[in-house]
């Protein structure tokens, strides 16, 4: 009996050792495998997802509303940001959760479930983005004149024009996620800064996390409004679908995301927190007509000054990226407009957000009491319809099997987001 050929199975085997080999040293060259190059793209997603989120958030009003906060309540308002990041983390785990699962964004879901629902959806987010843009752009105008001294009305035109450029570049949704990661870097860092020299009571800080001096509810909801309010909630969902991240098969993805944008939110609210809590508790009086800058100047002097302006420009031009990106998000389509159509409208919305601020000097009280009221409207129906999808709805999400746990939790918060709604309708009840 022969014996039975050996030689051919031999080539097999080297072929596969030589392809390994050759991965091997590839890898080791630092050549991207297609797998490592799909991981880094979508942690490069992720990242810009988060940023941008959490970069919207952190706008004028965020820094100023922390501020006042921490003069009024001292140390005590530590419980309330605590308690806030909770809520906030229970509400945008579900909403990302819902939208990048089912690959739709909230205003499409809304007309799935109701018709015309995600249409007044997208009109009351629009309303209170335009305004909100304004104030926006003013914070540009205000950053760079406390950074080097310029008109703030020229500071807001040429921040404008930079926040245009960035989506008129080629790669323009690389280009915003770049910036937004780059800017957040940046405010976190000067802000961890002020925070050190200012040297805060930080004990005293931690024990008000658990044992609170003073418990101010309406803070807490006004944080949370402030968070994840009008389309900021929305702004790193919608960025992931327009990057192709969604689909039950992303679902740890997406929830890494939405936990890991709020806690950068946090993080830059207990920073900066903590900067004016020690100027306040060493007993600087704060200016009454910028008291953040104020508390910069003299924690820091003449660099805490221009340091603020950094911060104050860098949180108000991310937030115009952010606001204009999302509400443009949710008058378009994702597959029936193109970019070019997009892109044009980003920078029409730009544009006019600027020439009204040119026009008026700043967003007019009323209007932005106004704006205040649609997004908390907005909060409370366009988290419900989107519990509602992933509640009543399973035929919208794939055949994804929803954690019941998760609705609960996102349940119970959401009854916060109902109050806040009231809370924000009765100051513009009030002006008739």
């Amino acid at each position: 009996m022969s014996k039975p050929p050996t030689k051919p199975l031999s080539k097999p085997i080297t072929r596969r050792t030589t392809t390994t080999r050759s991965r091997q040293l590839s890898t080791a060259a630092g050549h991207k495998t297609p797998d490592n190059a799909m991981k880094a793209g979508t942690r490069s997603t992720l990242l810009g997802a988060m940023f941008l989120m959490a970069t919207s958030a952190i706008g004028p009003g965020f820094i100023t509303q922390t501020t006042l906060f921490t003069v009024s309540l001292g140390a005590a308002f530590a419980f309330a940001i605590a308690a806030s990041i909770l809520v906030d983390i229970a509400l945008q785990l579900n909403v990302w959760r819902v939208i990048g699962v089912s690959g739709r964004r909230a205003q499409e879901l809304g007309n799935l479930v109701a018709p015309h629902l995600g249409t007044g959806m997208a009109a009351l987010l629009f309303a209170g983005g335009l305004v909100f843009n304004i104030g926006n752009v003013s914070g540009t105008g205000l950053g760079i004149d406390a950074m080097i001294g310029l008109d703030p009305k020229l500071g807001g035109a040429l921040s404008a024009v930079i926040a245009i450029g960035i989506f008129l570049s080629k790669r323009a949704g690389l280009a915003m996620d770049r910036v937004v990661l780059i800017l957040g870097a940046v405010m976190i860092l000067l802000t961890t800064y002020m925070a050190i020299t200012s040297r805060p009571p930080v004990g005293q800080a931690l024990k008000n996390v658990v044992l609170p001096e003073q418990v101010d509810f309406l803070v807490i909801t006004t944080l949370i409004g402030g968070t994840i309010g009008g389309y900021i909630v929305y702004a790193g969902a919608h960025r992931l679908l327009d990057s192709g991240l969604c689909g039950p098969q992303h679902v740890r993805e997406i929830s890494r995301g939405s936990v890991t944008g709020i806690l950068i939110t946090g993080l830059m609210r207990i920073l900066l927190f903590l900067a004016i809590l020690g100027v306040v508790a060493g007993g600087a009086a704060l200016a009454p007509e910028n008291p953040t800058a104020s508390a910069f100047q003299h924690a820091a002097g003449e660099f805490g000054l221009r340091a603020f302006g950094v911060v104050l420009w860098a949180a108000a031009i991310t937030s115009v990226i952010g606001a204009s990106y999302t509400t443009v998000s949710f008058v378009t389509s994702r597959t029936k407009t193109t970019d070019r159509t997009r892109t044009v409208l980003v920078v029409l919305f730009i544009a006019v957000s600027t020439v009204i601020y040119l026009s008026v000097g700043t967003a007019p009280a009323t209007l932005l009491v106004f704006a205040g009221a649609f997004n908390g409207l907005l909060l409370p129906i366009g988290i419900g319809v989107l519990l509602w999808v992933a509640w009543q709805r399973p035929d919208l999400l794939r055949g994804y099997r929803y954690p019941r746990p998760l609705l609960v939790v996102g349940g119970s918060a959401w009854l916060l987001t109902v109050y806040l709604a009231v809370r924000s309708v009765k100051p513009v009840l009030e002006l008739f």
